[in-house]
């Protein structure tokens, strides 16, 4: 589990979830972070939508497995900072003895964890893991201290898995949490996608700054990750078009980020 050191966070270069924080319209980023956020919109003015729904794609998502499937426990790797209506919040405010564990490795992360991911409800668990979704089987052993890997567990990775060194490696990583955890489990996952030209150069100029390099995959490549699962309905579609409510059908353009939600067999 997360140790109580005092975490090492640089200022000097831009991080995903800050500037990601940023383009959501928090607070939690330094200059750098507004710098080259500010220049990512400037090559891409709808990265900021992305940023948006993307939180709304995942509010959806909980909330449909928490109701429609009966999912009381929620891996979410990759979490980023402590935005409104997080993970737990959702799960929780449906079924409140819901567990949530979060998953991060970034210090400015981790110390917004310790301060504001706590259980919205006596009854439920909310905690974090400092881990590198890189390793996997270290996130599903310490899961294992909180979760319980014999009932359903919905496994999340949402928008994070472009920092995956290679294709190869992403499934290496969504295969082996995922088969880990047991029949009737889901898996919510997006990325960002290629058919944007304005969203690749972002994700250039963003390696260009010294941050984490960030790949954007070709739609084949999302759905390549849901191989071997049932998919939920409407199936691998842009994130502003999965199960939209009602007041957006129609409202919302589809975005270059693509995913969608699954059940292993």
């Amino acid at each position: 589990m997360a140790d109580v050191q005092t975490p090492v966070i640089r200022t000097d270069i831009p991080h995903s979830a800050r500037i990601w924080n940023y383009w959501m319209g928090g607070k939690d980023h330094y200059e750098i972070d507004k710098i080259a956020g500010d220049a990512g919109l400037a090559v891409d003015p709808d990265i900021s939508t992305m940023a948006v729904q993307s939180r709304q794609f995942l509010i959806r998502a909980v909330r449909f497995l928490a109701k429609e499937r009966g999912i009381k426990q929620f891996l979410d790797i990759g979490t980023g900072l402590p935005t409104m209506q997080n993970t737990h919040e959702v799960a929780q405010g449906v079924t409140p003895e819901a567990k949530v564990v979060y998953v991060d490795n970034d210090p400015l992360v981790l110390a917004h964890a310790r301060a504001l991911l706590t259980s919205t409800t006596d009854e439920g668990v909310t905690t974090y893991i400092d881990a590198d979704f890189h390793d996997p089987e270290q996130i599903v052993a310490d899961a294992r201290n909180v979760l319980n890997f014999n009932e359903p567990i919905a496994v999340m990775f949402m928008g994070v898995l472009g920092h995956a060194k290679t294709y190869d490696d992403l499934l290496r990583i969504v295969r082996t949490v995922v088969g880990a955890v047991p029949s009737g489990s889901h898996l919510i996952y997006w990325d960002g996608t290629d058919d944007s030209q304005a969203y690749v150069t972002l994700c250039e100029n963003y390696t260009g700054t010294g941050g984490t390099p960030y790949v954007p995959r070709p739609q084949a490549q999302i759905r390549g990750v849901f191989d071997g699962l049932e998919v939920v309905e409407p199936g691998v579609v842009s994130i502003t078009q999965w199960r939209p409510e009602v007041a957006e059908v129609g409202q919302v353009l589809p975005i270059s980020a693509y995913g969608a939600v699954a059940r292993k067999p």
